[in-house]
């Protein structure tokens, strides 16, 4: 079939869904011979060297949409059970060699090889991100990172944001001290970045600059970052993309599974201690888990040490869950809980040293004790978040259902009065209901449908004095259809998407006095894409996708009245502001051949509505100011507004292995991102928090990959440099000019082995080599108070950082 002809079926495909799914579901006439039960099949294979043909012992093999895998035994051999008649997806794994995706046909008794060719980079991943099903990445036409649990031991961070900011072009953060950082992707955060966490969207009052996501990053098992409008799939706030963290997924069947992590940092005394347990048999499967993170107040040469920049936080969780032929279903529950020292940066005048508040409105200097404790001191930040899930999937005759609900609880707790450092002065006690129903129907020998439903109900509670947006309620539900086409080397996804929002801000009375008055809004929105991928050849694959995305307003958009604190902001919302859309259009093509591996994405962003805060004026056309009524501070007052907007860049990786140096790699990767209102605001084009463009480049080698007591020995030097931002937003003196910097970092590490088991694995970082003395353009604490003895202004980031990573995997057969 001709491309031309596919495009204009996949067209007529998308119109007739819905009369298609209804002749699905007829019902059965009652003269009708009956629909047996499918019998259970059992899918067993042996994984070998394709040169050699000797087996690979401890290969993976793994189902997504099934969320089930296996390990072969010492000849090689797997066997997977409970599976129904129907085609899968299978992903196979091994360290060193080239990953294999295929469709596997299952009937009854089904024997399936594999051959393994060994390979010194890793072209080939599943992605389960922005699809409704396990799609091949090259199939997918929207641009797709994954990042695995091996690679994020290898990085040296403080958060989970950090970490991605750190490996996927295009992704940065909104930085407010070590502990928090927001997702950016391609210049967009806050609420235009969904963060799903084990398929449940992560919800925690994600409009404030100072809240991070309040994850684990120990527990992660796998990230993956789709960049580009996600409406389609999840609705209201995907416009920027989604971050797709996978935490708790079932071990190989037949195993029972340990690890222990312990982590060290030299700048700020960093120490972190993880643990987890599994095992799976018999289609029943479990895991616990538990973490331990603090830190003191980091340093860098100009600012010595930075006073309450520390942190400590402690997590816990767990999963059952049981497999049969007629499904899954998994039970999930998480505890993250967190103290954040706030950064307020203000100085002495005489020494240029930190100021610590006390009780009785005194102010002192920090002590070297202040600093090397890991307990925050007033302002700070208790963040609870509770949630617990269920992650189903039926057969349902030739169809399947999955249904996932989830509860979750995000209680923040702000402290900012020495006189009082128990009692919180503001708390957000924000509760979530989500769910999702996805329908898949029979699939074609080439195309794949989905029908589905998901959406929220969310309620917020002030619960302390000091209030900056109303109690609130909000539901939204939101209905689709997915269609994925693929034949040869064609892939065709895309479909539509209706979604309705309904918000009721509450009034309120504040110290006898009205603050918030009441509202009722309702957003309702249409969106979609269609986007192709083509592979040309075995090496090249051409992608395109055209996505239209939307994001209700926020409530402290919609309704916000009061003192942001940290912002130096009083802020006021608007109840009469309209949805922001999008139209993206991405492009790009892959290179992957034996020896080099190239991917290139183009993207065009044009925003309808786009929300951003302005500085209001008074009556003589001078700056609005309100005394705040707790700090006694003078702030500026701002509303929020809209604007169109437009933006444009691109993302490169390269990376080189060149034979016969196949231990050796180089790798890099370029973002540029470029943003603009469609009309001046406050005399400025240029759009708040775009991030810097960036090189990233890392020479990398790897020896002894079947050694015998040590295994994959990985040393690295990286070179970081980060582009001047010359592009602010300087309306309102929001922003100023960034200078570029240039990073140098190091690591080193392997697996410890005997037997060929690994004992331990072992990482050693160095970050910032040089100590250099920089400021990301999307750090906050570089607005805050200017140092009188030095004539800087703001706080630096983190400087020189050595690490230490031990790992620690334990395996066992359940007989």
């Amino acid at each position: 079939m001709k491309p031309v002809s596919v495009i204009l079926t996949f067209i007529y495909s998308l119109l007739s869904l819905f009369s298609y799914s209804q002749q699905e579901i007829a019902p059965v006439p009652h003269h009708a011979t009956p629909v047996e039960a499918p019998l259970a099949g059992v899918l067993t294979g042996k994984i070998t060297d394709a040169h050699t043909g000797e087996p690979l012992p401890g290969a993976s093999i793994y189902v997504h949409d099934l969320k089930k895998g296996t390990i072969s035994d010492d000849k090689g051999q797997y066997r997977l059970t409970n599976l129904n008649t129907g085609k899968y997806l299978i992903e196979i794994t091994y360290r060193g060699y080239s990953t294999i995706i295929e469709t596997v046909s299952v009937n009854g008794e089904t024997h399936k090889d594999f051959a393994l060719q060994e390979a010194v980079v890793e072209n080939e991943e599943v992605t389960v991100t922005g699809v409704s099903s396990a799609t091949r990445i090259k199939q997918s036409p929207q641009p797709v990172e994954v990042l695995k649990k091996e690679q994020l031991f290898n990085v040296s961070a403080t958060n989970a944001i950090d970490a991605l900011t750190k490996t996927v072009p295009g992704v940065n953060g909104l930085s407010t001290g070590p502990a928090i950082s927001k997702p950016f992707i391609r210049g967009l955060g806050y609420n235009r970045v969904v963060t799903i966490n084990d398929g449940i969207r992560q919800e925690g009052q994600q409009w404030g600059d100072e809240h991070g996501i309040e994850i684990d990053d120990y527990s992660i098992q796998r990230i993956e970052v789709l960049k580009g409008p996600a409406s389609l799939m999840y609705g209201s706030d995907a416009l920027a993309g989604v971050i797709n963290i996978i935490t708790q997924r079932p071990v190989a069947d037949g195993h029972i599974t340990a690890n222990l992590l312990g982590e060290y940092q030299t700048n700020n005394a960093l120490r972190g201690f993880y643990g987890d347990a599994a095992g799976t048999k018999n289609g029943f499967s479990w895991n616990v888990y538990g973490s331990y993170k603090g830190a003191e107040d980091y340093k860098n040469k100009y600012d010595g040490r930075v006073y309450n920049s520390k942190f400590y936080n402690k997590n816990f969780g767990g999963m059952l869950g049981y497999t049969g032929t007629w499904g899954y279903s998994h039970l999930m529950v998480s505890n993250f809980d967190q103290h954040i020292g706030m950064i307020e940066g203000d100085r002495d005048s005489a020494t240029g040293a930190f100021i610590k508040a006390m009780p009785g409105g005194l102010e002192g200097i920090p002590t070297h004790e202040d600093f090397k404790t890991i307990t925050p001191e007033v302002p700070y930040q208790h963040i609870r978040h509770f949630k617990v899930s269920t992650d189903n999937n039926f057969k349902v005759g030739k169809t399947n259902l999955d249904v996932t609900i989830g509860y979750q609880q995000n209680q923040r707790q702000e402290y900012g009065n020495p006189d009082e450092a128990n009692t919180p002065d503001a708390w957000f006690n924000l509760k979530t209901i989500n769910y999702a129903l996805r329908w898949h129907l029979p699939s074609t020998q080439n195309w794949k449908t989905t029908i589905g439903v998901t959406g929220m109900s969310q309620n917020n509670t002030n619960e302390a004095a000091e209030v900056i947006i109303p109690d609130y309620d909000l539901f939204d539900i939101g209905g689709f259809v997915f269609t994925q086409y693929h034949k040869n080397k064609l892939s065709l996804n895309g479909g539509i998407r209706f979604d309705s929002r309904h918000v009721t801000g509450k009034p309120m009375d504040i110290d006898n006095q009205l603050k918030f008055t009441g509202f009722t809004r309702n957003f309702s929105n249409v969106s979609g894409s269609v986007g192709l991928s083509y592979a040309t050849s075995d090496l090249v694959t051409l992608k395109f996708n055209v996505a239209r995305g939307f994001r209700a307003p926020n409530l402290a958009e919609l309704a916000s009245n009061g003192a942001h604190e940290g912002t130096n902001r009083y802020e006021v919302g608007a109840n009469d502001l309209k949805s922001e859309t999008s139209l993206q259009i991405d492009g790009g093509f892959e290179l992957n051949s034996q020896h080099v591996s190239l991917e290139t994405s183009l993207f065009y962003n044009h925003l309808t509505n786009f929300i951003f805060y302005e500085k209001v004026l008074n009556a003589a056309g001078t700056d609005s100011i309100l005394t705040d009524p707790d700090s006694g501070d003078d702030l500026n007052v701002y509303r929020f507004d809209q604007n169109n907007a437009n933006l444009y860049g691109a993302e490169l990786a390269l990376d080189i292995h060149p034979h016969p140096l196949d231990w050796l790699h180089f790798r890099n990767a370029f973002s540029y991102t470029r943003a603009q209102f469609s009309n001046e605001v406050a005399g400025t084009k240029d759009i708040p928090f775009i991030p810097a463009a960036r090189l990233f480049t890392d020479l990398a080698v790897t020896f002894l990959p079947k050694g015998k007591t040590l295994r994959n020995l990985h040393m690295n030097l990286e070179s970081d440099y980060t582009f001047k931002q010359d592009h602010p937003f300087t309306g309102f003196d929001t922003e100023t000019a960034t200078p570029d910097y240039w990073l140098i970092n190091a690591g080193i590490g392997g697996d410890f082995v005997s037997k060929g088991k690994t004992l331990f694995s072992l990482r050693f970082t160095a970050y910032n080599l040089g100590d250099v003395a920089y400021q990301n353009h999307l750090s906050r604490l570089k607005y805050t108070a200017v140092n009188n003895v030095t004539g800087r202004m703001g706080v630096f980031n983190m400087g020189r950082n050595f690490g230490i990573k031990l790992n620690v995997p334990l395996d066992f057969i359940w007989n």
